[in-house]
């Protein structure tokens, strides 16, 4: 793939990046920003310091809460676009729009579901301030341990698959892959934080609303992109109609 179609493809995958963040912004504020106001509420109501807000709540929850989406949406699809690249041919024979699904399914479920599993998204009021740092060391870690380990399950079914076959290459790819995220569970230190008296149908709807917020962006982006893709890397051929419209060159 020379580095004119990567950098189209690299663009393309910022516009779709763009266009699922927008997707990603409608679900936030409808289903995720009243969850939050909850949440700050009963922290006012249970708190007896009250600090003075820096940014405004109404602020956070409109142009701060749409330039963080949308420029999580930018990055995160540029670098989906590139990886893209990498992968179209490699993982199969499956056309640009299945590659886009393909890969934006795996991002989503190794960069987000994996770590959410172990370490949910909380809202505010839930956490001690003094150990946000350790908290985001260990998520991150969980993050980086999904992704390496995607990998090496994707390379450990290429190797199995001449002698095992497709299906069963990806089987034993998986399973080795669901035993050891396992296993990171088991080892990796829990978090329990939240407060005594925090409403669990809240905590369960903000989680929920976080885990939409997430599927929305990833599907949004793999049906946008391989869109893009598909209509760039296989452009449909001129029709008869569009043929007999340009005139014959002499």
């Amino acid at each position: 793939m020379n580095s004119a179609t990567v950098r189209n493809l690299l663009v393309r995958g910022m516009l779709a990046g763009l266009a699922a963040g927008v997707l990603a912004l409608i679900v936030a504020y409808v289903l995720g920003e009243p969850n939050v106001d909850k949440a700050i509420s009963f922290e006012e109501a249970h708190s007896h310091e009250h600090e003075m807000e820096v940014v405004s709540r109404s602020l956070q929850s409109t142009a701060g809460l749409a330039t963080g989406v949308l420029v999580f949406g930018v990055a995160f699809g540029g670098i989906a676009g590139l990886a893209f690249c990498f992968a179209l041919g490699r993982v199969g024979r499956f056309g640009p729009r299945a590659t886009a699904l393909l890969l934006s399914g795996c991002a989503l479920l190794t960069v987000y579901v994996v770590p959410f599993l172990k370490y949910p998204a909380n809202p505010p009021s839930v956490g001690n301030p003094d150990t946000i740092g350790k908290r985001t060391t260990l998520y991150f870690l969980m993050m980086l341990l999904s992704v390496l380990l995607a990998i090496a399950a994707t390379l450990l079914g290429k190797r199995l698959a001449p002698g095992l076959g497709t299906w069963w290459a990806t089987v034993v790819a998986v399973a080795a892959f669901v035993v050891v995220i396992g296993l990171a569970f088991q080892f990796l230190p829990a978090v329990n934080e939240v407060p005594t008296g925090f409403p669990a149908t809240l905590l369960w709807r903000f989680r929920l609303s976080a885990l939409a917020i997430q599927a929305v962006m990833w599907g949004g982006f793999g049906l946008a992109f391989g869109e893009l893709a598909e209509r760039m890397l296989n452009p449909k051929p001129a029709t008869v109609a569009n043929k007999r419209a340009v005139p014959a060159a002499h």
